[in-house]
Order: structure tokens, then sequence, then C-alpha cells
């Protein structure tokens, strides 16, 4: 029987070591990412059902509720450029015909940092078509966002 936290020795550059002592992006090459902040927001288009248009307006709306101030407290960050480099901002966008969202547009909101978008079905889109008749207006999308602000700590010294 495997038992995770047995050690698992392996040898690297003719030294034994134990794969659970390392993090996984030095194994794997990847980015050690860690969550930062999360931060959600709504966006609507009131005329003309454009999602894009309301998945922009959403990410707006999350990034409008947060600053990002704490990770000069947490690391040693001598750039902006530094900072842009070692940020991953992960958007989920809930929209009621994901395939009609442009995702590069929405983004082009963000200020900073590396992207990349998931797209789902969600939000919703207004009046029902079971709507009494005399509630029933002008049509209405309304967009959800998701943002996950991770932090490559591989590419910042700590404080």
């Amino acid at each position: 029987m495997f038992d995770a936290q047995s050690s698992i020795p392996f040898n690297i550059n003719g030294r034994s070591s134990n794969i659970l002592d390392k993090p996984f992006s030095r194994l794997t090459n990847m980015p050690d990412y860690r969550r930062y902040l999360l931060e959600q927001g709504t966006g609507v288009d009131l005329h003309g059902k454009d999602e894009t248009k309301a998945a922009q307006r959403a990410v707006k709306d999350a990034i409008s509720h947060s600053s990002m101030i704490g990770l000069g407290s947490l690391f040693k960050i001598d750039s902006f450029k530094e900072l842009e480099e070692a940020l991953m901002v992960d958007v989920t966008i809930a929209a009621p015909n994901p395939e009609k969202v442009d995702g590069d547009a929405v983004l082009a909101t963000l200020p900073e940092g590396n992207r990349r978008i998931n797209v789902i079905k969600g939000g919703m889109m207004w009046p029902p078509e079971n709507l009494d008749p005399a509630a029933k207006s002008h049509d209405v999308v309304i967009v959800n966002a998701v943002i996950v602000v991770l932090i490559d700590v591989e590419k910042v010294e700590r404080k």
C-alpha cells in the first residue's frame, strides 16, 4: 500500500533526494503559484445582449474592489516588471452563451500580470421566455466574474 507521507527516494544530479521535500514546480519546471487574492464581480449590458461587454464590466467590477498593497509587505519587489512577471491573474467568466464571449477582449481589461481565462455557462438573460408579457422590457444580460491573483514565489524574494 502506498503511503503519501513515506519517503520516496530518487536521484537528482547524483544526490539522493526525497520527492516530497521539493515543491512540485521545481520538479516540473512549472511556476510555483500561490493564491494571493480572490474577488468577484458582476457586469450587465442593459441594451444589446453583448456578453463580452458584460464580462468586461464584471472584471472591472471585481478589480475595483481590491488592492494588492500587501505584496510589498510579503515580498522584496525591486521593479514593476518583476512584479508583472510573477503575477498570474486567473479569470473565470460565467455567461449565458460562453461562445459569445471574446476572452482576449475581457483579459485586455486587466491592468497587470500574466493572464488566463476560463469561460463557463452561467450568468443570466432577462427577460425569461415564460415571463408575463406585461413585465417584459428590453433584453438584459448579466455576467459574473471570479478573479484569482496568484504569485509565482520562485520569481520574487520573500522578506
